[in-house]
C-alpha cells in the first residue's frame, strides 16, 4: 500500500526560500487532498547574550519585558504568516480550503518542529534548507538535517530556491 499524506507541516523561517517551500507543500497537499499546517519557530536568545541583556536591563526587567511582549510578537508573526498563506493561495480557493492554520512557537527550531509534528500528528514535514559554508555546516549542521535525524515521520527537504 502506498503512503498517503493527510496532514502536512510546513516549517517556515520567513526567508526567501520559505515561499518556495510552501508552494511545494501545496502541490503535495493537492495530490493527497491534505491539510497544510504552517509553523514558524522564533529561536530564543542564547544564554550568554541573555545574561548580558539581563545585566544591562536589570534582573527582573528582561522577564517582565518578555511577558509583556511575547504574546503580542507571536500574534503579529501569526497574522503575517496567515496573510502570506492567504496571499499565496488567493487565486486557488481549493488550496485555500486545505490551509489549516499557523503556529508560532518559541524555542529550539528542531525541537519545536518535531514537537509540533507530533502534537498535530502530521504525516509529513516539508522544510527548506539553506546553503551554508563548509565550516559552518560541519560545526553546526542544519535545522533540516537535524529534523531529518529526530523526526519519526517522512521529511521532505527542499534545496534553496534559485533566483
Amino acid at each position: 500500500m502506498l503512503p498517503t499524506y493527510k496532514k502536512i507541516l510546513v516549517a517556515s523561517d520567513l526567508s526567501q526560500s520559505s515561499a518556495n517551500t510552501f508552494k511545494h507543500a501545496v502541490i503535495l497537499a493537492r495530490q493527497h487532498n491534505a491539510q497544510i499546517h504552517l509553523l514558524h519557530v522564533v529561536q530564543q536568545v542564547d544564554s550568554a547574550m541573555r545574561g548580558y541583556i539581563s545585566a544591562v536591563m536589570g534582573d527582573h526587567k528582561l522577564e517582565e519585558f518578555e511577558r509583556k511582549h511575547q504574546h503580542e510578537a507571536q500574534a503579529i508573526l501569526k497574522s503575517k504568516l496567515d496573510a502570506f498563506a492567504q496571499s499565496e493561495l488567493a487565486a486557488f480557493p481549493e488550496d485555500l480550503a486545505r490551509f489549516a492554520g499557523t503556529t508560532v512557537a518559541i524555542g529550539d527550531p528542531v525541537v519545536k518542529i518535531v514537537e509540533t509534528a507530533n502534537q498535530l500528528n502530521v504525516d509529513v514535514i516539508v522544510i527548506g534548507s539553506h546553503s551554508k559554508g563548509a565550516i559552518e555546516h560541519a560545526l553546526l549542521g542544519s535545522v533540516a538535517e537535524k529534523v531529518l535525524r529526530k523526526a519519526n515521520r517522512p521529511v521532505f527537504v527542499l534545496p534553496p530556491a534559485k533566483d
